[in-house]
């Protein structure tokens, strides 16, 4: 295996890991998060979704919020040429929507919901449409996890016959 087959499957592993964590926090919201908080009156409903708001602001969230998709990318590009490069462009398509799901319309209805003063109103501007699309976005994030899993097989596969056929033909007896 060359330096640079080792180097694309860092990149492209490193791809899939950010993916799943952002896939798996999209996850949690939909089936945990929200579900928990919908039991709440509309005052901690607010107050803890806000708190939620500030706190995600955060270097680690960050890394990996960007970090899918620009490993993704930079995989996508050094896989060209590659029959299971496909996989990859079709995950960085799938985050690529996921991703601007979040800045055109989750992060707005955040925004929102921090700056009204009246609980119910807010809540009601934010709940369904904030649930809905956090939904979509789980499920194109886990999408785009699927397809860079399925590269990453597929590549593992491609590197590890590379290897083996590399071995068998400098190996003196052939065996």
């Amino acid at each position: 295996m060359t330096t640079h087959s080792r180097s694309t499957g860092l990149v492209l592993g490193a791809a899939t890991v950010a993916m799943g964590l952002i896939a798996g926090v999209y996850y949690i919201f939909a089936c945990c998060v929200m579900p928990a908080l919908a039991r709440s009156d509309d005052r901690v409903y607010v107050e803890v979704m806000r708190n939620i708001n500030d706190v995600i602001q955060n270097p680690v969230f960050f890394l990996s919020f960007l970090g899918a998709l620009l490993l993704t990318a930079v995989s996508a590009w050094q896989l060209r040429g590659l029959p299971h490069r496909w996989w990859v462009w079709a995950g960085l398509a799938a985050y690529a929507l996921g991703f601007l799901t979040t800045i055109a319309v989750n992060i707005p209805l955040n925004d929102d919901l921090s700056h009204m003063t009246d609980p119910t109103a807010a809540r009601a501007h934010f709940e369904d449409p904030w649930v809905a699309w956090n939904v979509v976005r789980a499920v194109l994030t886990t999408v785009a996890l699927g397809c860079l899993a399925r590269a990453l097989v597929l590549y593992g596969r491609m590197t590890r016959g590379a290897c083996e056929h590399r071995a068998d033909t400098l190996s003196p007896s052939g065996a």
